[in-house]
């Protein structure tokens, strides 16, 4: 599977990350794989978005400020929001990838993480196989 393969049918992926260095970077490599892309830096301004209802898929830190990448998940589900969810940290714990994954986390990614990684997560999330 290569990057450059990857093209969108207007999925938009939500991204969620207190660190803008990060967003930024995310957002690009996203949009570099064909996909549109949001980016928040916090829980609270992706729940009071407009793009909330159009997410296709959500890429989440774990540790934020306020309200954790788990919480916001958690909050998503309680409300009925079932956004395919990959959730990236860079304190990757055992304890916590299970938690995620049990929660219905798509993908759990240890930063830093490759481009291949993160658009493998992706397709898996929107439902695509890899040519």
């Amino acid at each position: 599977m290569t990057w450059e393969s990857a093209l969108s049918d207007e999925a938009l992926i939500a991204i969620v990350d207190d660190d803008e260095s990060v967003r930024v970077a995310m957002g690009g490599m996203v949009e570099s794989f064909g996909y549109a892309s949001a980016t928040f830096q916090s829980a609270d301004d992706f729940l009071n978005s407009s793009q909330l209802p159009g997410a296709s898929c959500l890429i989440l830190d774990v540790q934020m400020d306020g309200i954790s990448g788990l919480e916001l998940h958690a909050r998503l589900l309680a409300t009925g929001h079932r956004i395919p969810t990959i959730f990236m940290t860079a304190f990757p714990e055992a304890r916590t990838r299970e938690r995620a994954l049990r929660a219905g986390a798509v993908c759990f990614l240890a930063k830093p993480f490759g481009r291949d990684d993160l658009l493998g997560c992706i397709e898996n999330a929107l439902g695509k196989q890899a040519p």
